[in-house]
C-alpha cells in the first residue's frame, strides 16, 4: 500500500508520520551478547537519546537499547511544539501543589526549551527551529473564565504572558492567553545529530532489542527477550511506558490517550504562532515545511486508547475543522500518537521506587514530550552523576497527593475494571466471511471472541483479542490497522505483535492451517 496524492483535502490511505518519512536515520545492530556499561538507557526516543548524549559527554560508557527502531515511537509522531504552555495547568498546579512547585514546573520546561535551542546553536543543526508565541484560546464562556484564571496564575508565577480578545486565525474566540517566546522544530533532524554525537563519544546503540525484565541489585541487569543481558551501574527506563514497573504500580497510576494529526496544505496563509484550544474537542495548530512548501499540522480528537469511535472519524473531524479555518488543498500525511497521563498531570521522573537510586524512570508526559522529555533527561543525568536538582521533588515518582491523586486513582482504576468487564461481555455475530478486504473487526468463532483483519489482497489474519498484560479485550483501530487495549493502552499490529506496552507478549496468532480449520464450513461459527 502506498499513499496517494490526495487533492481537495482527501485523506491518505495509510498513516505515516512526516517526521519519520523525511529523515534518514542510521541503523544499528541487535544486541546478541552480554555487555557491561556505566548506564543503560532503555528506549530510543527524545528522553533516552538526550540522556545518553548528556552522560556520554560526561565521560560515561552508555548503551541505548530500543525495541524497534530509534525515534519510531511517540517522538516520531509528535506535534513537535517546544513550549511550557501545557494546556490549562498552572492554575491547577497552584491549587494542588502550591506556588513554588507550579513555578518549578514552568522553569523545568523553559530550561528544556533553552537547552534545545543552545544545542541547536552549538552544532548548527538544520532542524527548522523557529521561535513562536504560543496561543491558548477559548470558544465558550466556560473556558473564557478558565483562561482568565490561567492568566491570573501566569501573573502570580511571573510567566511572560498576555490576555487578548482575538487570535490571527479565522476562529471566533472569547479570549486567548499568549505565552511568549516558545518554539517549534523538526524533532528527528535535531535528535539525529545527538545520535551522531553519542556514537562519536563511544556510546553503544542497539535496535530491535526488547527489554523484558530487570534483575535488581548493586549493579542491575536488563534482560532482553532474546537472552542477551546488559549490566550497568544505572538503568534508565525511558520507554514511554516503563518496561519494568517494580513495585511502582505504574499501570494503575497512568492512563493512555491517543490523538490524531493531519499535515495539510492550506489555501490561506498560516499566520505564524502555535495554537491550542482550551476545552474539548482539542484543536492544535502549527506550521511545518514539507518539500519547500509551508503547510499546517492540524491536531486533536484525543480519547483514551481503545475507547474512541471509529478512528477514521477522528481524522475526518480534523479535516472538517481545517477546511473551515483554512480551506485545504492537499493532505499528504496523517498519523496518530499515544501519550500517558499521570494522576496529577505531572510526569514521573526519578527513582522507580523510593530507595532504588540506580533504577530511574521517566514517563507520563501528557502530550508535551519535547520539553518534558528533555527536562527528564536533564534530571536523570543529575541523578546519575550525584548532582542535586531543584526539580527532583517536583517530579519524584513516589509522590502521592491525596487530592487529586487519590480520587483520580480510584476513577482511573474503576475505568479499567469497567473496560475489563465490558470486553468480556461483548458479543458479536460477525464471522470472517463477512469481512471485506482491508477491514478488521471483532468476530465470533465457535462462540469465542476473536479479532480478524482481511488485508488488501484478501488474506485473513486472526488473533485472540485478550491483551497479554492483564487480560482486557482489545478493540480494532481502523485508522491505524491495530488492536488497542482500552485498559492500559497496549497496542498490537494486526498480526498480533506488540507495538506499545505495557504488554510484553504478542496476542495469540492463528497460522494458516488453524485459520482454514476455524473458517471451514463445519467449524460452527
Amino acid at each position: 500500500m502506498t499513499n496517494k496524492d490526495y487533492l481537495g483535502g482527501g485523506l491518505p490511505d495509510i498513516p505515516k508520520s512526516f517526521w519519520t518519512d523525511s529523515t534518514v536515520l542510521p541503523e544499528f545492530p541487535k544486541l546478541d551478547n552480554d555487555i557491561h556499561v556505566d548506564a543503560v538507557i532503555v528506549g530510543g526516543g527524545i528522553t533516552g537519546i538526550t540522556a545518553a548524549y548528556l552522560l556520554a559527554n560526561k565521560g560515561l560508557k552508555v548503551a541505548i537499547v530500543e525495541a524497534n527502531k530509534l525515534l519510531n515511537g511517540t517522538t516520531g509522531h509528535t506535534t513537535a511544539k517546544i513550549t511550557a504552555q501545557h494546556d490549562l495547568i498552572y492554575d491547577e498546579l497552584i491549587n494542588k501543589m502550591g506556588i513554588s512547585k507550579a513555578r518549578l514546573y514552568y522553569e523545568a520546561n523553559m530550561e528544556a526549551l533553552n537547552f534545545i535551542k543552545k544545542t541547536i546553536d552549538r552544532y548548527q543543526i538544520d532542524c527548522d527551529f523557529s521561535t513562536q508565541d504560543a496561543f491558548m484560546y477559548a470558544t465558550t464562556e466556560e473556558y473564557k473564565q478558565k483562561i482568565q484564571k490561567e492568566f491570573n496564575a501566569y501573573e502570580r508565577l511571573n510567566i511572560d504572558g498576555e490576555l487578548v480578545d482575538t487570535i490571527p486565525l479565522d476562529i471566533k474566540v472569547e479570549n486567548a492567553l499568549i505565552m511568549k517566546n516558545q518554539a517549534q522544530f523538526h524533532p528527528l533532524k535535531y535528535l539525529k545529530r545527538l545520535v551522531q554525537n553519542i556514537t562519536e563519544k563511544g556510546g553503544l546503540i542497539f535496535e530491535d532489542t526488547v527489554a523484558v525484565n530487570l534483575e535488581t541489585g548493586t549493579r542491575p541487569t536488563v534482560l532482553t527477550r532474546d537472552g542477551a543481558k546488559i549490566t550497568a551501574d544505572y538503568v534508565l527506563a525511558c520507554t514511554h511506558f516503563p518496561f519494568y514497573e517494580g513495585l511502582g504500580l505504574y499501570s494503575t497510576r497512568m492512563y493512555a490517550n491517543r490523538s490524531y494529526v493531519l499535515a495539510a496544505k492550506p489555501k490561506s496563509k498560516f499566520p505564524g504562532g502555535i495554537f491550542i484550544s482550551a476545552g474539548t474537542p482539542t484543536r492544535s495548530l502549527r506550521s511545518v515545511t514539507i518539500n519547500g512548501e509551508e503547510m499546517v499540522l492540524i491536531v486533536g480528537e484525543s480519547h483514551k486508547t481503545g475507547q474512541g469511535i471509529d478512528t477514521m472519524k477522528h481524522y475526518e473531524a480534523l479535516k472538517t475543522f481545517g477546511q473551515q479555518v483554512f480551506g485545504l488543498e492537499t493532505i499528504p500525511y496523517r498519523w496518530s500518537a499515544q501519550d500517558l497521563t499521570t494522576l496529577d498531570k505531572v510526569p514521573y521522573i526519578g527513582e522507580i521506587t523510593s530507595g532504588q537510586p540506580n533504577i530511574l524512570i521517566a514517563t507520563g508526559y501528557r502530550k508535551w514530550g519535547m520539553t518534558s522529555g528533555t527536562a527528564a533527561a536533564l534530571l536523570l543525568c543529575d541523578l546519575v552523576l550525584g548532582e542535586k536538582s531543584r526539580f527532583q521533588k517536583l517530579y519524584t515518582p513516589s509522590r502521592f497527593y491525596v487530592n487529586p491523586s487519590l480520587k483520580n486513582f480510584f476513577v482511573e482504576n474503576a475505568n479499567v475494571v469497567s473496560q475489563l468487564i465490558k470486553g468480556k461481555l461483548q458479543m458479536t455475530n460477525l464471522n470472517p466471511s463477512m469481512l471485506p478486504n482491508d477491514k478488521g473487526a471483532i468476530i465470533s468463532i465457535n462462540g469465542e471472541r476473536k479479532g480478524a483483519y482481511k488485508d488488501t489482497e484478501g488474506k485473513l489474519h486472526i488473533v485472540d483479542t485478550t491483551c497479554t498484560h492483564i487480560g482486557c479485550e482489545v478493540e480494532w483501530n481502523s485508522g491505524e490497522r491495530t488492536w488497542d487495549c482500552p485498559c492500559h493502552g497496549s497496542r498490537f499490529s494486526y498480526t498480533g505483535d506488540v507495538i506499545e506496552g505495557p504488554a510484553e507478549k504478542p496476542l495469540q496468532k492463528y497460522d494458516h492451517k488453524m485459520i482454514d480449520n476455524l473458517t471451514s464450513e463445519d467449524s460452527g461459527y
